[in-house]
Protein backbone atom coordinates (compact mmCIF):
# COMPACT_ATOMS: atom_id res chain seq x y z
CA UNK A 1 0.00 0.00 0.00
CA UNK A 2 3.05 2.35 1.01
CA UNK A 3 2.35 5.56 2.31
CA UNK A 4 4.68 8.08 2.78
CA UNK A 5 4.96 11.44 4.73
CA UNK A 6 3.47 13.41 1.74
CA UNK A 7 0.74 10.86 1.72
CA UNK A 8 -0.07 11.66 5.47
CA UNK A 9 -0.02 14.98 4.82
CA UNK A 10 -2.36 15.27 2.23
CA UNK A 11 -4.96 12.99 4.09
CA UNK A 12 -5.02 16.18 6.55
CA UNK A 13 -4.87 14.86 9.79
CA UNK A 14 -3.93 18.16 11.35
CA UNK A 15 -6.97 20.67 11.51
CA UNK A 16 -9.13 22.02 13.58
CA UNK A 17 -12.34 19.03 13.74
CA UNK A 18 -9.58 16.45 14.51
CA UNK A 19 -8.30 18.32 17.29
CA UNK A 20 -11.85 18.69 18.56
CA UNK A 21 -12.30 14.64 18.37
CA UNK A 22 -9.06 14.44 19.93
CA UNK A 23 -10.54 16.45 23.13
CA UNK A 24 -14.01 15.14 22.61
CA UNK A 25 -12.73 11.32 23.13
CA UNK A 26 -10.65 12.53 25.99
CA UNK A 27 -13.38 14.49 27.64
CA UNK A 28 -15.42 11.14 27.67
CA UNK A 29 -12.96 8.91 28.33
CA UNK A 30 -12.88 10.99 31.50
CA UNK A 31 -16.42 10.50 32.60
CA UNK A 32 -16.19 7.26 31.25
CA UNK A 33 -14.28 6.12 34.65
CA UNK A 34 -17.43 6.52 36.90
CA UNK A 35 -19.66 3.92 34.88
CA UNK A 36 -19.35 0.33 36.40
CA UNK A 37 -18.94 -1.86 33.71
CA UNK A 38 -18.54 -5.54 33.14
CA UNK A 39 -16.22 -5.52 30.07
CA UNK A 40 -12.88 -6.65 30.70
CA UNK A 41 -9.25 -6.82 28.40
CA UNK A 42 -10.22 -9.18 26.08
CA UNK A 43 -14.18 -9.15 25.87
CA UNK A 44 -14.90 -8.78 22.01
CA UNK A 45 -18.05 -10.13 21.54
CA UNK A 46 -19.39 -6.76 20.91
CA UNK A 47 -16.63 -5.86 18.50
CA UNK A 48 -18.18 -6.52 14.95
CA UNK A 49 -18.26 -5.25 11.55
CA UNK A 50 -21.65 -3.31 12.64
CA UNK A 51 -19.89 -0.29 14.29
CA UNK A 52 -20.28 2.88 11.98
CA UNK A 53 -18.50 5.90 12.44
CA UNK A 54 -17.84 9.50 10.63
CA UNK A 55 -15.17 10.62 7.91
CA UNK A 56 -13.66 12.74 10.46
CA UNK A 57 -13.18 9.46 13.19
CA UNK A 58 -11.65 7.60 9.98
CA UNK A 59 -9.43 9.98 9.28
CA UNK A 60 -8.40 10.05 13.27
CA UNK A 61 -8.52 5.92 13.01
CA UNK A 62 -6.08 6.03 9.73
CA UNK A 63 -4.19 8.52 11.66
CA UNK A 64 -3.06 6.16 14.28
CA UNK A 65 -2.65 3.37 11.80
CA UNK A 66 0.23 4.83 8.89
CA UNK A 67 1.99 7.15 12.30
CA UNK A 68 2.48 3.45 13.90
CA UNK A 69 3.28 1.82 10.54
CA UNK A 70 0.59 -0.82 10.49
CA UNK A 71 -0.45 -0.18 7.26
CA UNK A 72 -0.67 -4.39 6.98
CA UNK A 73 -4.23 -3.67 9.06
CA UNK A 74 -5.95 -1.82 6.06
CA UNK A 75 -5.27 -4.90 3.99
CA UNK A 76 -8.28 -6.49 5.77
CA UNK A 77 -10.60 -3.88 4.23
CA UNK A 78 -10.27 -4.80 0.61
CA UNK A 79 -11.62 -8.08 0.97
CA UNK A 80 -14.91 -6.56 0.11
CA UNK A 81 -15.35 -2.95 0.24
CA UNK A 82 -18.38 -2.40 -2.09
CA UNK A 83 -18.89 1.15 -1.82
CA UNK A 84 -21.15 1.17 -4.73
CA UNK A 85 -23.74 -1.60 -2.26
CA UNK A 86 -23.24 -0.18 1.38
CA UNK A 87 -26.37 0.01 2.06
CA UNK A 88 -28.77 2.90 4.21
CA UNK A 89 -27.57 3.91 7.32
CA UNK A 90 -28.89 6.53 8.92
CA UNK A 91 -26.67 9.40 10.90
CA UNK A 92 -27.13 10.73 14.52
CA UNK A 93 -28.62 13.75 13.77
CA UNK A 94 -30.11 12.35 10.56
CA UNK A 95 -31.92 10.21 13.42
CA UNK A 96 -32.51 13.07 15.63
CA UNK A 97 -34.02 15.19 12.84
CA UNK A 98 -36.60 12.26 12.33
CA UNK A 99 -37.41 12.11 16.08
CA UNK A 100 -38.30 15.87 16.41
CA UNK A 101 -40.25 15.72 13.07
CA UNK A 102 -42.40 12.74 14.71
CA UNK A 103 -41.68 10.59 11.37
CA UNK A 104 -41.39 7.02 10.72
CA UNK A 105 -37.97 5.79 12.41
CA UNK A 106 -38.28 1.88 11.02
CA UNK A 107 -35.14 0.78 9.79
CA UNK A 108 -34.55 0.32 6.31
CA UNK A 109 -30.99 -0.78 6.36
CA UNK A 110 -28.40 -3.25 5.64
CA UNK A 111 -28.89 -6.37 8.05
CA UNK A 112 -26.73 -7.18 11.14
CA UNK A 113 -23.40 -8.80 9.85
CA UNK A 114 -22.37 -9.78 13.06
CA UNK A 115 -19.09 -10.80 12.23
CA UNK A 116 -15.79 -10.07 14.43
CA UNK A 117 -14.68 -6.92 13.64
CA UNK A 118 -11.39 -7.01 11.31
CA UNK A 119 -8.85 -4.85 13.59
CA UNK A 120 -9.13 -7.57 16.25
CA UNK A 121 -5.88 -9.71 16.79
CA UNK A 122 -6.37 -12.64 19.41
CA UNK A 123 -10.10 -11.25 20.86
CA UNK A 124 -8.02 -7.61 21.27
CA UNK A 125 -8.50 -4.26 19.24
CA UNK A 126 -5.23 -4.02 17.54
CA UNK A 127 -5.96 0.25 16.86
CA UNK A 128 -7.35 0.85 21.05
CA UNK A 129 -6.01 3.98 21.02
CA UNK A 130 -7.93 5.60 18.11
CA UNK A 131 -11.08 3.80 18.27
CA UNK A 132 -13.94 5.21 16.49
CA UNK A 133 -16.85 6.37 18.93
CA UNK A 134 -18.82 3.74 18.71
CA UNK A 135 -16.25 1.12 20.44
CA UNK A 136 -15.11 3.72 22.79
CA UNK A 137 -18.58 4.54 24.20
CA UNK A 138 -19.79 1.11 24.38
CA UNK A 139 -20.26 -0.47 27.97
CA UNK A 140 -22.25 -3.39 29.51
CA UNK A 141 -23.19 -3.92 33.54
CA UNK A 142 -22.70 -7.37 33.19
CA UNK A 143 -21.47 -9.97 31.09
CA UNK A 144 -22.98 -10.16 27.96
CA UNK A 145 -21.84 -13.57 26.86
CA UNK A 146 -25.21 -15.29 29.34
CA UNK A 147 -27.35 -13.60 27.42
CA UNK A 148 -25.34 -12.35 24.29
CA UNK A 149 -26.18 -8.88 24.67
CA UNK A 150 -25.05 -6.09 26.30
CA UNK A 151 -27.09 -4.18 29.58
CA UNK A 152 -26.68 -0.68 29.15
CA UNK A 153 -27.30 1.85 31.85
CA UNK A 154 -30.54 4.67 30.47
CA UNK A 155 -28.30 7.35 31.01
CA UNK A 156 -25.26 5.95 29.27
CA UNK A 157 -27.72 5.78 26.30
CA UNK A 158 -28.06 9.48 26.52
CA UNK A 159 -24.79 10.34 26.87
CA UNK A 160 -23.71 8.47 24.36
CA UNK A 161 -26.65 9.95 21.71
CA UNK A 162 -25.18 13.25 22.90
CA UNK A 163 -21.68 12.96 22.18
CA UNK A 164 -22.12 11.17 18.44
CA UNK A 165 -24.55 14.25 17.63
CA UNK A 166 -21.35 16.64 18.11
CA UNK A 167 -19.18 14.22 16.58
CA UNK A 168 -21.42 14.31 13.59
CA UNK A 169 -21.94 18.05 13.83
CA UNK A 170 -18.18 19.01 13.89
CA UNK A 171 -17.55 16.78 10.83
CA UNK A 172 -20.93 17.89 9.07
CA UNK A 173 -20.10 17.96 5.21
CA UNK A 174 -17.80 14.59 5.55
CA UNK A 175 -19.46 11.43 5.77
CA UNK A 176 -21.00 8.14 7.49
CA UNK A 177 -21.54 4.80 7.34
CA UNK A 178 -19.87 1.40 8.34
CA UNK A 179 -15.63 0.99 8.98
CA UNK A 180 -14.86 -0.89 6.25
CA UNK A 181 -16.73 1.50 3.75
CA UNK A 182 -15.71 4.98 5.19
CA UNK A 183 -11.91 3.73 5.40
CA UNK A 184 -12.19 2.80 1.74
CA UNK A 185 -13.67 5.94 0.79
CA UNK A 186 -11.01 7.96 2.57
CA UNK A 187 -8.27 5.67 1.43
CA UNK A 188 -9.18 6.02 -2.25
CA UNK A 189 -10.17 9.59 -2.19
CA UNK A 190 -7.04 10.97 -1.12
CA UNK A 191 -6.45 14.41 -0.69
CA UNK A 192 -9.55 14.49 1.78
CA UNK A 193 -10.79 16.98 3.95
CA UNK A 194 -13.29 17.04 5.96
CA UNK A 195 -14.18 20.81 5.43
CA UNK A 196 -13.26 20.77 1.93
CA UNK A 197 -16.48 18.48 0.85
CA UNK A 198 -14.52 15.92 -1.06
CA UNK A 199 -16.19 13.02 -2.78
CA UNK A 200 -17.72 10.13 -1.54
CA UNK A 201 -20.04 7.38 -2.45
CA UNK A 202 -23.71 8.32 -3.09
CA UNK A 203 -24.40 5.14 -0.55
CA UNK A 204 -22.96 6.52 2.52
CA UNK A 205 -24.66 9.40 4.02
CA UNK A 206 -23.51 12.85 4.05
CA UNK A 207 -23.28 14.28 8.20
CA UNK A 208 -25.52 17.15 9.19
CA UNK A 209 -25.61 19.73 11.83
CA UNK A 210 -27.51 19.17 15.28
CA UNK A 211 -31.17 19.42 15.06
CA UNK A 212 -31.70 19.20 18.79
CA UNK A 213 -30.40 17.18 21.30
CA UNK A 214 -31.88 13.90 22.43
CA UNK A 215 -31.63 14.24 25.76
CA UNK A 216 -34.89 12.91 28.04
CA UNK A 217 -36.19 15.46 30.67
CA UNK A 218 -34.78 13.31 33.54
CA UNK A 219 -31.43 13.56 32.40
CA UNK A 220 -31.09 16.94 31.12
CA UNK A 221 -29.75 18.71 34.94
CA UNK A 222 -27.01 16.14 34.80
CA UNK A 223 -26.38 16.44 30.94
CA UNK A 224 -26.03 20.29 31.54
CA UNK A 225 -22.53 21.17 32.08
CA UNK A 226 -21.78 18.45 29.49
CA UNK A 227 -23.44 19.64 26.98
CA UNK A 228 -21.97 23.52 28.23
CA UNK A 229 -18.30 21.62 27.45
CA UNK A 230 -19.01 19.82 24.52
CA UNK A 231 -20.22 23.29 23.35
CA UNK A 232 -17.42 25.23 24.03
CA UNK A 233 -15.06 22.29 22.25
CA UNK A 234 -17.06 22.82 18.84
CA UNK A 235 -17.57 26.34 18.95
CA UNK A 236 -14.43 26.80 17.76
CA UNK A 237 -14.71 25.34 14.19
CA UNK A 238 -18.48 26.50 14.18
CA UNK A 239 -18.56 28.21 10.97
CA UNK A 240 -20.79 31.29 9.40
CA UNK A 241 -23.84 29.65 7.64
CA UNK A 242 -23.89 26.80 10.44
CA UNK A 243 -26.40 26.65 13.18
CA UNK A 244 -25.37 26.27 16.91
CA UNK A 245 -26.07 23.08 18.63
CA UNK A 246 -29.55 23.57 20.37
CA UNK A 247 -31.08 21.50 23.20
CA UNK A 248 -34.06 19.79 23.30
CA UNK A 249 -37.58 21.10 24.52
Amino acid sequence: MGYGKAEEKRMNFADAPMEALDRIYACYDALAKDFTTACTRGCSLCCTQDVTLTSLEGRYLLRHILKNGREDLLLSFHDNPALETAGRVVTTNEFAQLCFSGKDLSEDGIPSARQPCKLLSHGQCAVYEARPFGCRCFFSTRPCEKEACAVVDPFLLTLNTVFLQFIEHIDRGGFFGKLEHVVVALERRIPYTAAGGGTWPPALPTNCSIPGLLIPPEHRSRMEPIVSNLVQIASGIIRTGHANPKRSN
